[in-house]
């Protein structure tokens, strides 16, 4: 079984997704970031579950849809561990998200 790791990009973007909706209410923010994580559980038993992201067509680069949101994530060469990338909305452009943070 694989463990997940969240980067610290993708722990921001969480802490963005909780501040944004908070402004309505820190309950629902709360709930929908738990939500969000709790997408991700299945990699560890799944690792290959998620799809791969269009934009880039590397078979390493995944994601996980949850709601209006992608979680990209890259899976560790030993095939067990996730690396969490960025969690997106799905409005945004990937391909620009990624230039302008990783220059991938």
């Amino acid at each position: 079984m694989g463990k997940i790791r969240w980067t610290e990009k993708a722990s921001s973007n969480l802490e963005g997704i909780f501040e944004y909706i908070s402004r309505d209410s820190r309950l629902y923010a709360a709930r929908y970031v738990r939500a969000l994580i709790a997408a991700t559980k299945r990699l560890e038993t799944m690792p290959r579950s998620g799809r791969v992201v269009p934009e880039f067509e590397d078979p390493e680069l995944r994601e996980v849809i949850y709601g209006n949101y992608r979680i990209v994530y890259r899976v560790a060469e030993t095939n067990k561990d996730i690396e969490i990338l960025a969690v997106v909305h799905g409005a945004r452009d990937m391909s620009g998200v990624f230039r302008e943070d990783w220059e991938l």
